[in-house]
């Protein structure tokens, strides 16, 4: 795993910041979570299973993003629990892979709900809690599908293609409370979620890749921090693919 410790210097990178994270529980999301609390944030995070770390710092919610009225009813304890709400990562995803003509209706609908539907309800209330202080980051977790359109991802690319275009519009949305809006598309990462398809076929795609090799946890964290800076407040509606997709 990759070490997700504050700098050897003993500064705390997001000392003072409150960051919020779906999909917390395991995988991608519970690696962002590790690095905001090594790195001096207090976290909230969202996620349909069980807490994956404690710490003093973190607060677990069960909620499925999926579902409109149960992320507004999460940003009312989210309000409780802290007066503002600096940082959101929006990593809450489903993924079923099956070709059109057989992929179940409510397959098709759930990665809808969760992987477009949520990350726009989380963002909505979030800015609203943004907007108290005129400070914010949004950064969604979006996906090279959106890129490379493999087959039997029909629903689960158009989905993370929403991303992007849902964070461009929001970034102009948010623009006068001082909140960004930015995606980062992740390419292969050993998950949970990537288990659930074909080595030989993710190795295939990997191997065509211009930086033929898996992500790392490190590759992501690094563009998350730097959407994230106090110093990229001039940097909103953008899209940075990994390993070299475009």
């Amino acid at each position: 795993m990759t070490d997700t410790s504050p700098d050897p210097d003993g500064s705390a990178l997001y000392a003072g910041k409150v960051a919020l994270v779906t999909g917390a529980s395991r995988g991608v999301g519970l690696t962002i979570v590790r690095h905001f609390l090594a790195n001096g944030a207090t976290v909230i995070g969202l996620a349909r299973g069980e807490a994956g770390l404690a710490n003093d710092a973190y607060h677990h919610l069960h909620v499925d993003v999926g579902d409109a009225s149960a992320v507004q009813q999460a940003f009312l304890t989210i309000g409780k629990l802290s007066p503002h709400l600096d940082i959101v990562i929006n990593n809450a995803a489903v993924l079923t892979s099956q070709y059109a003509m057989i992929m179940p209706p409510s397959a098709a609908q759930a990665m809808l709900n969760v992987n477009l539907l949520g990350p726009f309800m989380v963002s909505r209330e979030a800015a609203k809690l943004m907007r108290k202080r005129k400070w914010g980051r949004i950064i969604n977790i979006s996906s090279m599908a959106v890129s490379l359109e493999p087959m039997g991802d029909s629903i689960y690319a158009a989905s993370k293609a929403g991303l992007s275009t849902l964070a461009n519009v929001m970034a102009k949305e948010f623009a006068a409370l001082n909140v960004t809006c930015n995606t980062v598309a992740i390419t292969a990462l050993e998950t949970d979620m990537l288990a659930q398809l074909p080595r030989d076929k993710v190795e295939a795609v990997v191997a065509g890749l211009p930086i033929p090799r898996f992500a790392t946890d490190d590759d992501v964290l690094n563009v998350i921090d730097f959407f994230a800076s106090e110093r990229s407040s001039y940097v909103t509606a953008q899209t940075v693919f990994l390993g070299g997709v475009n």
